[in-house]
């Protein structure tokens, strides 16, 4: 996935550490969601173009949710987006909520591995 589809905020330059994949583990669904928008992205959404009246598009909202708060948190949240886009929508900018304790950290294609303990 190109970093220039995501918002910044939804892309970083960390590496998974080699030494740290047991503490990986726990964010295997989180990563794996985050597989499952990048190939719809690159994909299926763009067959639809700019059509949305909310930036980030859905599919974006859908990754920093997923980044943030996890796999079922996340699909919460973007079925809430999906939810507020109708007609009558005024739009606008409208970014996932940010997690107060998010103690990760973001690869350059936006997925999310453990903090390097140096």
């Amino acid at each position: 996935m190109s970093t220039s589809t995501l918002p910044m905020a939804s892309v970083g330059e960390a590496t998974m550490p080699e030494h740290s994949w047991v503490r990986a583990i726990p964010l295997l669904p989180r990563n794996l969601v985050l597989g499952l928008l990048h190939g719809y992205r690159a994909t299926v959404s763009h067959t639809y173009g700019d059509v949305c009246k909310y930036y980030p598009s859905c599919s974006a909202y859908a990754v920093g949710a997923v980044q943030q708060h996890g796999a079922v948190k996340g699909a919460a949240l973007t079925a809430a987006r999906i939810a507020r886009c109708h007609p009558w929508a005024e739009g606008g900018i409208d970014d996932p909520p940010a997690h107060a304790n998010f103690s990760h950290a973001l690869t350059r294609h936006g997925f999310v591995v453990p903090l390097r303990k140096d």
